[in-house]
């Protein structure tokens, strides 16, 4: 059995976030034997949004796709780099005629093709996408041959995550959640085949509430006034999602949740 080992990571904030990426990523490539990586991004600058410089340090760090969800407009100038850069998705099921694209076929150094999609949830979140259920539906019309696909569902609700992952069991290779910062505790092969876990968690600093400096969240709720949120510096961790995938049948035969404290 051939078998691909593949990294997904969890929301990456700012700049904690990114030097936590830079200090363990070629590490675990290397221990791990890794041989494709996808990373939500949306969050790398400023923690809030992407730019085009900071997509090319995370392809440099070793990324091989960037994915993305509902902040990844907030930076103007990436809107041309993503329909320049098909490493770098947005959603799929955002409304037509916004630039990029949200999935695409790529291949390993090996060449063994790689499926990846990008979707938006609909449930509690402040964006107004498509429903993403019958939007991958669509995609994988299109990736007809491709035995491995990776599934980033970017949502806010467990329930809808946990959702997508059972109505593309034994259909894609694994549904992994984003967009909540906090890893979960339920990584799971469902019974056909696909890995799945509701979030991979956060990469980025810790020592705050879900990158945000503490003291400016805890004012915001106590008082209920606007707040400007700063991200925080402190607590970097790596947190991430490992998969071991036969590459013969696409179907998951290993998940392991990885929380690295970086020093």
């Amino acid at each position: 059995m051939s078998t691909l080992t593949i990294l997904m990571i969890g929301d990456i904030v700012a700049k904690t976030g990114r030097f936590a990426v830079r200090k363990a990523l070629p590490g675990i490539i290397g221990r791990r034997e890794v041989d494709f990586v996808v990373a939500n991004g949306e969050n790398i600058a400023g923690g809030i949004g992407i730019t085009p410089e900071l997509a090319d340090d995370l392809f440099d760090y070793g990324v091989d796709v960037i994915t993305s969800g509902n902040h990844i407009w907030r930076q103007r100038e990436i809107r041309p780099y993503i329909e320049k850069n098909n490493r770098l998705l947005r959603p799929h099921n955002f409304t037509q005629g916004q630039p990029g694209r949200g999935f695409g076929v790529y291949e390993t150094a090996a060449g063994i093709k790689v499926g990846v999609i990008n979707l938006a949830g609909q449930v509690y979140m402040d964006i107004n996408p498509e429903n993403p259920f019958t939007a991958v539906d669509q995609i994988l019309k299109q990736m007809s041959g491709v035995k491995v696909i990776l599934v980033d569902l970017h949502a806010e609700a467990t329930s809808e995550k946990r959702a997508m992952g059972y109505y593309l069991d034994g259909r894609v290779s694994a549904v992994v959640g984003t967009h909540t910062h906090v890893q979960t505790a339920d990584e799971q092969i469902l019974p056909g085949g696909t890995g799945f876990l509701t979030d991979v968690g956060m990469t980025g600093p810790h020592d705050s509430i879900i990158g945000m400096q503490k003291e400016l969240v805890v004012g915001k709720f106590v008082t209920g006034m606007p707040e400007s949120f700063k991200p925080a510096k402190n607590g970097p961790r790596f947190q991430a999602v490992l998969l071991e995938v036969d590459t013969a049948t696409g179907k998951s035969t290993h998940i392991e949740r990885i929380d690295q404290t970086i020093e």
